[in-house]
């Protein structure tokens, strides 16, 4: 398993390096991941739940790292990030049920 602790300290250090190299590259990446929580809407909680359902099907190990983090920091318990991440399985499953049916009609008639 990874040190998740350490992977996120040395992600941190190899976007602040691509942030000196392309900074508004860094700057459009804060105002999209930050855009969210400007209408309220959603609690950060909620939204770092979101986050990690969604970090698992876009199977990003960064995005869980730091999200884990930041859904313990909000308060999130293990219950509750296990009941997302059961989202996360649920649609990945639609999502092969979907294109299962894309190559059922895909096949030469």
């Amino acid at each position: 398993m990874l040190d998740w602790d350490k992977y996120r300290e040395e992600l941190k250090t190899r976007i602040g390096e691509l942030g000196q190299l392309s900074p508004q590259t860094l700057r459009g990446y804060q105002g999209l991941a930050g855009a969210g929580a400007q209408t309220g809407h959603l609690d950060a909680k909620t939204r770092e739940l979101i986050a990690l359902a969604v970090a698992v099907t876009t199977r990003c190990d960064g995005c869980i790292a730091v999200h884990a983090a930041e859904a313990t920091r909000h308060g999130a318990s293990r219950e509750e990030v296990a009941e997302a991440l059961g989202v996360a399985v649920a649609l990945n499953a639609g999502a092969a049920m979907v294109y299962s049916a894309r190559v059922l009609d895909a096949l030469p008639q």
